[in-house]
């Protein structure tokens, strides 16, 4: 495995894949220094009109309507962390964008071998694995090709995939 920069990565989410690129989540928090301001917002009761959101919602339209796919399934502990009830009540503008965001509780998945790590595969070709400090923070990214890797990251998806539930059917817990 390989490091992945910022500037890769992002050059990955914007134009990085041809047909699908799917994220699995699978910590009750995060801390990205991004989402440390508007999640501190949301816990003060503060109104956030999202527009820090609206980069990645355009580049979600455009992924839509280039016919590719955008798909992001949550693995949450329920009752849900304040970071997941907060990340629950941003998500209807990627939804709306076309992101198709799927919430699993935790207790279904115990029998589904995934990955240590988060991570996006990029058209079952590349998998960057997102790497977390205990805190949540964002602690770098690598990268593989290997086909071994990519399997366990396909497989572990769809079998999560399969147990989710749609953003607008889930009921936070």
């Amino acid at each position: 495995m390989t490091p992945v920069t910022d500037e890769e990565f992002n050059d990955l989410l914007s134009s990085g894949f041809g047909h699908e690129a799917v994220h699995l989540e699978m910590r009750d928090a995060y801390g990205t220094a991004v989402e440390v301001p508007h999640m501190a917002q949301w816990a003060a009761g503060e109104p956030d009109d999202l527009r820090w959101l609206q980069d990645w919602c355009v580049t979600v339209r455009e992924h839509v309507k280039a016919g590719r796919s955008v798909r992001r399934a949550r693995v949450v502990s329920e009752p849900l962390s304040d970071y997941q009830r907060w990340s629950y009540s941003i998500a209807d503008p990627m939804v709306e964008a076309g992101e198709d965001i799927r919430w699993v509780p935790r207790r279904l998945v115990s029998a589904i071998a995934m990955p240590g790590n988060d991570f996006y595969l990029f058209d079952r070709r590349l998998a960057v694995f997102l790497l977390y400090a205990g805190s949540g923070l964002a602690a770098g990214m690598l990268k593989t090709t290997a086909p071994d890797v990519l399997d366990l990251c396909r497989a572990s998806f769809e079998a999560v995939w399969a147990l989710s539930i749609p953003h607008r059917e889930y009921q936070p817990v």
